[in-house]
């Protein structure tokens, strides 16, 4: 399976932000990729009003991204923003493309490092797989890739691939630990991790918020580190082995080996 990552620096302007996801989409389908991923935000960058750029998942920026990914013929995960009934927002992947029609809302929220997403962003409650050409896909953003059960669940459903879509907050040790956590979810999976981040946009605009650090990476199912970007704007085309996945499942078996042990707990409290 061929994917591209499409590390962007997502500006204010939300058709700006389509025509970039336009130009990656089509270069990513020149390059043969079946998937091509965008980062969180991709819509809008982080630091401004959220409220008034999002839309509905049937306006025109999430048709937008359908009619590239039916035009390109590959299929399209972007991130962008919803209205929530609470008068919040959705952080929001839309996945279009090659009979994919699909949406996940954030589950864990970045209440850290100083940051608090959940005071303008309301969290989602489902996980959320797609299937790419008849492969399980698993989606997650940015502040869920610390939560490893996410992965697990989703790797149980099927998912040969987790996706993470980031808009990742800089500082001290942040790429480190960026790298760090995609490895370990691939380890956790047994699983391809493909973890597309927001390009660095500069110091200025760094400091109104999380809106990346670049560092974009593919990683195998034993953890290795198959591709990865520097800071700059960079589309990553990357070929992954999909019997790997299913060989490391066969032979490290966690994910088999985590099902007895639940199933073993269960039985132990109802005796």
């Amino acid at each position: 399976m061929r994917i591209a990552l499409a590390q962007i620096s997502a500006g204010t302007e939300p058709p700006a932000n389509l025509a970039l996801v336009e130009d990656y989409t089509n270069r990513a389908a020149d390059a043969d990729a079946q998937l091509v991923l965008f980062p969180e935000a991709t819509q809008c960058r982080f630091g401004v009003p959220l409220g008034p750029v999002a839309e509905p998942l049937d306006g025109s920026w999430a048709s937008g991204v359908r009619a590239i990914a039916e035009r390109a013929g590959i299929v399209v995960v972007v991130g962008m923003f919803t209205p929530a009934d609470d008068g919040r927002v959705a952080n929001t992947l839309v996945a279009a493309g090659r009979g994919v029609d699909a949406h996940y809302h954030k589950i864990h929220l970045y209440d850290a490092f100083g940051f608090t997403e959940s005071r303008t962003v309301a969290p989602g409650f489902e996980p959320v797989m797609i299937t790419v050409d008849g492969v399980g896909v698993g989606l997650t953003t940015c502040y869920d890739i610390r939560f490893p059960e996410l992965y697990v669940e989703l790797a149980q459903r099927g998912a040969l691939l987790t996706t993470v879509h980031a808009s990742w907050g800089s500082g001290p040790g942040k790429l480190e630990q960026w790298t760090l956590l995609a490895r370990a979810r691939a380890l956790d999976t047994t699983g391809f991790v493909a973890a597309v981040d927001q390009a660095y946009p500069g110091d200025e605009i760094a400091a109104t918020g999380p809106t990346g650090v670049g560092g974009s990476l593919v990683v195998s199912p034993t953890g290795e580190v198959l591709a990865s970007a520097g800071a700059d704007p960079e589309l990553l085309v990357v070929d992954i082995d999909l019997d790997k996945a299913r060989h490391a499942r066969d032979t490290i078996a966690v994910l088999r080996n985590r099902s007895a042990f639940a199933h073993a707990s269960k039985a132990e409290s109802r005796a």
